[in-house]
Formats: structure tokens, sequence, C-alpha cells
């Protein structure tokens, strides 16, 4: 299981790029976070979430 924003999740074994497919968020609008370090969008393809996995995925959001 991995935890993502703190809900436990069977994404183990898939990168964070299918993860993010499955989602509506917009790869080029978010931040993840793996067990406390920042993935840059250029590791999305090749960094795959292992069981124990904490993630955190903030989106960024325009205003004014």
């Amino acid at each position: 299981m991995v935890k993502v924003n703190g809900l436990d999740l069977d994404i183990a074994g898939k990168t964070v790029a299918e993860y993010i497919s499955t989602t509506d968020y917009d790869a080029k609008r978010i931040a993840v976070e793996r067990n406390g370090d920042i993935v840059f969008k250029s590791q999305y393809e090749e960094t795959v979430l292992e069981n124990g996995d904490s993630i955190e995925i903030v989106s960024f959001v325009g205003g004014g």
C-alpha cells in the first residue's frame, strides 16, 4: 500500500506518471513529494512507487 495525501492506495509497482494518469491531476500544475523528497517532473516516468511510500501531491491554482 502507498499512502497518497493520507489515503492508502494499492498502487505499489506503478510509476508516478502511471498513477497520475489515472487521476484528475494536471501533471503540469502539481508538485509531488515521495517520502519527504521532491520528485522532479523529469523523474515521474522512472520513479516506481513501493509499499510503504508516503506521497504528497499538491496542485497549483492560479488566482488574482
